[in-house]
């Protein structure tokens, strides 16, 4: 590959602009999803989940909270600049599921929703520039992302053979 066919990596943006870029997107996110049925009932919900190992509290917060029908969902909104290395929706690992699905199931305890369905969704969106022009952002809905059963940790053994 010559280097005038070669990918550059995209510009690094600053705290600022990484604030800004993440609430735009979950503007554009809960205006998609007005669009396509959901009902918005929250956005930023911040939940204390627990403490981390150094005793200090963790917070997490739900980007969205809707309905599609019946359906409570919780959406993790991932906005990017660029998807030159990884789509938006790598950052949302393990960890973050957990920690979503806990506040989640507070949500749910705080509100009587304990039985009602729900699932957890996320939301990408690529907001892209071309020779220095801003084309339309990509945004992708990625239902049911995750669903809790696949948070369980493994029990270890004791045994190291079987």
């Amino acid at each position: 590959m010559n280097s005038s066919t070669m990918k550059t990596s995209p510009p690094k943006l600053d705290a600022s602009k990484q604030l800004e870029l993440g609430s735009r997107g979950e503007d554009l996110a809960a205006a998609y999803l007005q669009q396509v049925g959901y009902r918005i009932v929250a956005s930023n919900f911040t939940q204390p989940v627990g403490r981390n190992r150094l005793g200090v509290p963790i917070n997490v917060e739900i980007d969205l909270v809707a309905y599609q029908g019946d359906t409570l969902c919780f959406v993790e909104v991932k906005s990017r600049a660029s998807d030159w290395f990884a789509p938006p929706q790598v950052n949302v690992d393990r960890r973050k599921q957990r920690q979503i699905a806990r506040a989640a199931r507070a949500y749910r305890r705080m509100f009587g929703l304990v039985g009602e369905p729900y699932r957890y969704d996320v939301i990408t969106i690529v907001f892209g520039e071309e020779d220095d022009v801003r084309v339309a952002p990509e945004i992708k809905l990625l239902r049911s992302y995750w669903r809790e059963d696949q948070l369980r940790k493994r029990a270890w053994s004791d045994r190291y053979y079987d």
